[in-house]
């Protein structure tokens, strides 16, 4: 077999390969949490971004800090979904897989076509690899994979040699080696190479060495996919069409970061960001450091309690306070969410779900916060739930939470989940002049000013800053009465006041947008879907739909309130069915909401809902109907 012999230089030693064209591909990165997978994927991600395909990315961490290397419970793997058309999911099974040790290969061959390509870095496939990922005999020689085109190579060892002339030595000089990879992937689906080689530049700046040794690394990788008979074809995506605009690519707790920003300039209040550190939720925080010229103040509490008191003290102050967590620190949050309720103050609440119950699956995806957020509150403590339902959409799904919460008064939850948090998408940057418009002030005057009168329509109540003059009044969490806020133990005014806040909460339904039923507006099956997994469902809706007229699908974004026509829709249909990643919270709510049976499609592995799976459950009970 030929080989690259100058890693700098793109040979010709064997006439161009086949291109065939094909529409997308799904790709998955695996190794150690140390072998730069993440890394990998986000620069093929943005490539592909850059190049113009639509992209969907699923990253896969560790749960463990310090996993023990070689282990199935130490992998760390990026998921890369690049196409020329539309798509909404980061694909279900891979066309691609690279695996650089055996328990990479082991914890991920399961979602690899059948004929699907599969480049293995022979290094990490020794006696003492096997061992770790629980092999009895080598799959290379096992006859176990025949089904796949294996690609078996020394990418340690030929990185290695890439790299010598950079002077990069030992650990330092194989840490490498995923830039091989990169290279070898980036010839495989024709991918330029000039925007990595200029992010080599910009990220080792001031280390020259380090950016020469991967622009090595990487050519050598290009170079030898390229004169070696590796594989018979390689594969060209075009570009997407999009809408015309400017577009960046973000994650779900990117965005939104930045929809907190945009709350800021719009409201015209600063922004107090309180939070303590948990995963999947902590790059919010980062993220919002980044901003502060854009009147955003970050504090890292010592926990969750002091993350939520402080942001809470703020919308006390007049400020506009934000706390974020997932769900074991929601519970820890639950009492200042209830003194928010009772005191009626605008604060935001962030929940970017994970697998639970207790510490649960930290690094995995889940939607079992519903509930939680829904009712996981003493007393009758209702609150706006509003869910994101893209890495994009996260941006809007604050600014509106953010918006509603000081209109009505109210604290909100927004509900983020760990798929779209990490995942990544092309995002059309809006022009912040063009979003909805945060309300004024009102019933403010000295001498008039009453901090629990209400306001027609909203219920909501006037806002007044701490220690502003002749607007002095009283804030607790014991219960209050009518518009003067002292305090009042009278049953009646209990009673009255426990349906006033609710009375709030089920007038933001009046603002709500008319529902769309994408297919079918009657007929045999709705499906109903709601935060994150929306890209599967309508993924999956959209390849049932030309072959079913009686299919309907519905996203949710509004939880609670719930919108007012909705009813009336689920009315419509012989079935109702909501797939979610738990075990059936939407569908309790709606069955016993509106009375109605609802069936539920419940998958809760830590991973988005399979689109085959979703098909296949929109066909048995179409048949049924």
């Amino acid at each position: 077999m030929l080989d690259a012999t100058d890693p700098t230089d793109i040979l010709e030693a064997r006439p161009e390969s086949p291109v065939a064209e094909v529409g997308s591909v799904v790709i998955r990165f695996a190794g150690d949490s140390g072998d730069g997978m993440q890394l990998t994927g986000s620069s093929l991600a943005e490539t592909s971004a850059l190049f113009g395909n639509d992209i969907a990315t699923l990253p896969d961490f560790p749960a463990e800090i310090r996993a023990p290397a070689g282990t199935v419970a130490g992998v760390s793997a990026f998921q890369l979904h690049f196409a020329s058309q539309d798509i909404k999911t980061p694909g279900d099974q891979l066309n691609a897989l690279v695996a650089m040790n055996a328990a990479a290969l082991k914890s991920n061959i399961g979602d690899l076509e059948e004929g699907g390509i599969l480049v293995i870095d022979k290094a990490g496939f020794g006696p003492a690899d096997l061992k770790k990922a629980g092999y009895e005999a080598s799959p290379l020689d096992d006859g176990s994979l025949s089904k796949f085109r294996v690609i078996p190579l020394e990418i340690t060892a030929r990185t290695l040699e890439a790299v010598k002339a950079a002077g990069l030595k030992g650990k330092e000089a194989e840490r490498c080696k995923n830039t091989y990879t990169l290279g070898i992937m980036d010839w495989l689906y024709d991918r330029p190479l000039e925007s990595t080689l200029a992010g080599f530049a910009a990220k080792f700046k001031g280390k020259p060495e380090l950016a020469e040794a991967n622009r090595l690394a990487l050519q050598a990788g290009y170079n030898y996919a390229n004169t070696v008979e590796l594989f018979t074809t390689h594969y060209r995506i075009r570009q997407a069409k999009f809408s015309p605009g400017t577009y960046r690519q973000v994650n779900g707790n990117q965005a939104m970061a930045l929809g907190v920003a945009a709350a800021a300039r719009q409201s015209g209040r600063k922004v107090f960001y309180g939070s303590y550190p948990i995963t999947p939720a902590s790059d919010i925080l980062h993220e919002l450091s980044k901003l502060k010229h854009f009147n955003i103040i970050t504090f890292q509490a010592e926990d969750e309690i002091a993350a939520i008191a402080s942001a809470l003290g703020a919308s006390w102050a007049g400020e506009l306070g934000v706390t974020c967590s997932s769900g074991p620190g929601i519970a820890l949050k639950s009492e200042a969410m209830n003194l928010a309720v009772m005191a009626e103050l605008p604060l935001i609440v962030i929940d970017v779900q994970r697998g639970g119950p207790s510490t649960g699956l930290p690094t995995k995806t889940e939607q079992a916060d519903l509930l939680q957020a829904l009712f996981g509150r003493n007393g009758d403590s209702p609150m706006p739930v509003v869910a994101a339902s893209t890495p994009g959409d996260c941006f809007y799904a604050f600014y509106e939470a953010a918006r509603v919460a000081v209109k009505y008064m109210t604290p909100v939850v927004v509900l983020s989940d760990g798929y779209l948090g990490n995942g990544t998408e092309p995002w059309l940057v809006p022009q912040v002049g063009g979003l909805p418009a945060f309300p004024g002030p009102w019933g403010l005057e000295p001498g008039t000013y009453k901090p629990y009168l209400r306001q027609e329509g909203t219920h909501s109540r006037p806002w007044a800053s701490l220690g502003t003059p002749g607007l002095v009044h009283r804030l607790t969490g014991i219960e209050h009465s009518g518009v003067s806020g002292q305090i009042s133990y009278e049953p009646d005014n209990h009673h009255k006041m426990t349906l006033e806040r609710q009375q709030k909460v089920a007038a933001i339904a009046q603002e709500l947008p008319p529902l769309k039923v994408a297919g079918a507006q009657q007929g045999e099956l709705l499906v109903v879907s709601w935060g994150g997994t929306y890209g599967s469902v309508s993924t999956a809706f959209e390849a049932m739909a030309k072959g079913n007229p009686g299919l309907g699908h519905l996203h949710l974004r509004w939880l609670n309130p719930l919108p007012p026509d909705l009813g009336g829709i689920l009315k419509r249909y012989k079935k109702v069915l909501v797939p979610e990643i738990n075990t059936g919270q939407l569908r309790l709510y709606l069955s016993g909401t509106y009375g109605i049976p609802v069936q539920g499609f419940n998958v809760v592995r830590g991973k988005p809902l399979r689109v085959q799976g979703l098909c296949e459950e929109f066909t048995r009970l179409l048949k049924e109907a």
